[in-house]
């Protein structure tokens, strides 16, 4: 059970995405259904030429420097949202990422770890960083892995996120492996054929519960990962690691399953993730209330290792404004699918706790848990 001392604040929080850099500015467009999908030229032939990149870094630059740049100014501004210092005592960066540009660089770099050490030069943090990378799940565990240690008594301050940024070689992995949709990204309809590729970075400062006077953003109440062991990339279908890593973060939070408002989703559009999702959903919460279910790839695209951050903040957002935005591409609901969808507009949520989970490849499932502040 979560008693006050165990809870960790929200202190500050920064994301990067295709609709902009603002908190407030790109949450609006998220409730008005706006879409960073755009066409983009491929070198090579591939599904879809759409995609959503971030207009605040030239995609005219190397890939490398877009990844350190997008990293360390996003981490910046959720420091100066928390009142943190990067060099202060006890700070800790936890980075995570799916590839980065690891399959991008030419010659490649000798580890996944070299471009977190130039993002913590370029902020000034003190110590070295951690790196995460679980595939699409990454930033997720990064938030997990921040929150562990706080409770730990391991760091005191730290700030967790993810970043990735659109690549060729992503787009074209995607495409071969038939997962990039080749129409547009729709979650949870009876259309959806996969999805389409996006890239962000969303970071969250994370700090010990002090008291009641603390100001925090929201608090991070629970957090648990499975792993499906199914495929590659392939998940399990029948839901069972998604269900654990949602079950495992209710128990971590002192949570029940009817307890949760409201979820923000996957939602990456293709059938497998999607069945996957549905089962999970079924076998969890059919007994125990019905929150209802939002998802946000629609309009910022699959940021692959920022996803699980970018969403994470997005139902903080939820959480403090009472309202989720609508699944962006969903027309027709799957009649099978066991929660009410947001869907075609913005809608009201007076939920206290809600919950956000990440699939990723490698049969990654993590599940977080937070709660509004009162």
């Amino acid at each position: 059970m979560t008693t006050p001392a165990d809870r960790v604040c929200v202190t500050g929080m920064a994301w990067t995405t295709p609709l902009g850099d603002s908190l407030e500015r790109v949450w609006q467009r998220l409730l008005s259904g706006e879409t960073g999908m755009t066409p983009m030229p491929h070198p090579g032939r591939i599904r879809n030429t759409l995609a959503a990149l971030t207009p605040s870094v030239s995609f005219d630059l190397p890939p490398h420097e877009r990844l350190s740049k997008m990293a360390a100014a996003t981490i910046e501004r959720a420091l100066a949202e928390s009142g943190n210092d990067p060099a202060g005592p006890g700070l800790l960066l936890i980075l995570g990422t799916s590839f980065g540009t690891y399959l991008e660089d030419d010659p490649p770099e000798s580890s996944l770890h070299a471009w977190a050490d130039r993002v913590a030069r370029n902020v000034g943090a003190g110590v070295a960083p951690i790196v995460v990378s679980t595939a699409c799940s990454s930033g997720s565990d990064a938030i997990l892995l921040g929150a562990e240690l706080i409770r730990a008594g391991a760091a005191r301050r730290c700030v967790c996120g993810g970043v990735d940024v659109l690549t060729a070689s992503k787009r074209l992995n995607h495409s071969a492996l038939g997962t990039m949709s080749p129409t547009t990204l729709r979650a949870f309809d009876v259309r959806c054929d996969g999805t389409l590729l996006g890239e962000g970075a969303a970071f969250l400062v994370l700090e010990p519960w002090q008291a009641e006077s603390q100001v925090a953003l929201a608090w991070l109440r629970g957090a648990g990962s499975a792993n499906d062991a199914a495929g590659m990339t392939a998940p399990d279908s029948t839901g069972a690691g998604a269900r654990h890593a949602m079950e495992r973060s209710l128990a971590d939070a002192g949570l029940q399953p009817g307890d949760i408002g409201v979820i923000n989703a996957h939602g990456s559009g293709t059938p497998l993730n999607d069945a996957t999702e549905r089962a999970a959903y079924r076998d969890l919460f059919s007994a125990d209330g019905r929150p209802l279910v939002f998802a946000t790839k629609g309009n910022l695209g699959h940021s692959l290792g920022a996803t699980g951050a970018i969403e994470a903040i997005a139902l903080v957002l939820a959480l403090r404004n009472r309202q989720v935005p609508p699944i962006v591409g969903l027309e027709q609901p799957d009649p099978e699918f066991p929660l009410p969808l947001s869907c075609r507009q913005a809608a009201p949520c007076d939920a206290r706790f809600g919950l956000t989970l990440t699939l990723g490849f490698g049969g990654f499932d993590t599940s977080l848990v937070f709660e509004a502040p009162p």
